[in-house]
């Protein structure tokens, strides 16, 4: 999903990427073959209001591994929570993903990376990883520029790619096909005119960018564009900008964790009731809260890579179902990624004839076809899924509530 300014923050994150290889080497991986005990790690931000999310997100990974008895092909599977977030940030944090990166190349029993949750700190252990061949599936990063040529800055993704190979995948949908449907979804509610805002992060001013740039395209009429101060206290002189406008509708591209609920707050505290659009990065109970169900109710529209969990069918539904017994709650929007992301990843461990890392790359590089909670999807050449699945979410009684399908079938 997410990084300030992006033509420094490319800068700045190569060298924190840079600093995260120093004295490593490059020695040969020693065979997992006759170990017993073969390692998986996630890095997520698991201090601050993304807790909540990641939290269903590690119970998604727990249970695929406890479905196949913590153990594939005669290898115990161990499993290690790691947090790249920081309490001075309350959110992800570049040193200490370096750090996790940093890490995970060093344990040579570590084979797969499953994160990250923001696609800003994927920049910086994406190249990390590659050069050491382990292998990394996000279960959330949707920025393009990360698999996609063409859709990012000028050297993305090559610069992820130090070995030459493809080692990063992704089961979530990106952010050219959610922010293209996004913006016809907004013409389609009877929006003309569109004011539309971003965190300043890679997540946020990449999916705003694509709003932005589809949205005129099919006619509708940008009257505003601009960088929000994730920090600041309020929005009030902002949102007296938009009223003046006559803005049919609000869009911001951005996360809960970068103000969005302050956001929307201000905009009905100042008398703008205009629908308030926002994408995946806020489709979580935080939102919510941290809006108030009465700024929400019935003005709020949220787009989503997918669908929510009591929308799924198949294993999906059956995921759910077991969630919901083991954890006594629905699980969030993205748990069913984390889950996946680890089944996609025990498979190719299975599937590998060698537990090593580059035959466990090529293996999630070869998945094809897979029979899984999110559908039947493949990786593609880039790295990413297939499945191209968009929703709608509303918020109704203070709790999202489906719309519509928004995208095409997998």
């Amino acid at each position: 999903m997410r990084l300030k300014h992006l033509a420094l923050a490319t800068a700045s994150l190569a060298s924190l990427a840079s600093l995260a290889v120093v004295s490593l080497g490059a020695a040969p991986l020693p065979s997992l073959q006759e170990g017993k005990v073969i390692k998986i790690v996630s890095s997520l931000p698991r201090t601050g209001s993304a807790n909540a999310q990641t939290t269903t997100m590690v119970n998604g990974i727990r249970m695929a591994i406890d479905e196949v008895g913590g153990k594939v092909d005669g290898f115990d599977i161990a499993y290690e929570d790691w947090d790249d977030a920081s309490p001075q940030k309350g959110n992800w944090d570049p040193q200490v993903e370096a750090q996790n990166a940093n890490k995970a190349v060093k344990d040579q029993s570590i084979v797969g990376y499953i994160g990250t949750f923001n696609s800003g700190a994927s920049k910086i252990s994406m190249p990390v990883l590659n050069k050491e061949g382990l292998v990394m599936v996000s279960p959330a990063n949707t920025y393009p520029g990360l698999t996609k040529p063409g859709t990012g800055e000028k050297n993305e993704p090559k610069v992820y790619r130090p070995s030459g190979k493809i080692n990063y995948f992704r089961v979530v949908p990106t952010d050219d096909l959610q922010g293209s449907v996004a913006a016809e979804w907004a013409k389609e509610l009877g929006a003309k005119k569109v004011f539309i805002l971003h965190d300043r992060e890679l997540y946020g001013k990449g999916i705003a960018d694509v709003f932005q740039k589809h949205g005129k395209e099919i006619g509708l009429e940008v009257v505003g564009y601009e960088g929000i101060d994730s920090k600041a206290a309020n929005y009030k002189s902002l949102v007296t900008k938009i009223a003046s406008t006559g803005a049919e509708l609000v869009y911001f591209g951005g996360t809960t964790q970068n103000n969005a609920g302050q956001i929307a707050k201000d905009l009905r505290a100042g008398g703008v009731q205009a629908p308030f659009m926002v994408p995946d990065g806020c489709f979580e109970t935080a939102f919510i809260e941290a809006s108030g169900a009465e700024n929400l109710n019935g003005k709020t529209y949220i787009t989503f890579g997918g669908l929510p969990a009591d929308k799924l069918t198949g294993k999906g539904a059956e995921f759910r179902e077991a969630y919901i017994k083991k954890y006594g709650t629905e699980p969030e929007a993205y748990a069913v990624y984390g889950y996946e992301a680890a089944r996609v990843l025990l498979d190719a461990i299975d599937r590998a004839e060698k537990k090593d890392r580059e035959s466990i790359r090529a293996a999630v590089a070869a998945t094809k076809s897979f029979v899984g909670a999110l559908g039947t999807w493949s990786f593609d050449e880039n790295g990413d899924t297939t499945n191209r699945v968009m929703s709608g979410q509303t918020v109704k009684d203070g709790k999202f509530e489906f719309v519509k399908v928004l995208g095409g079938s997998n």
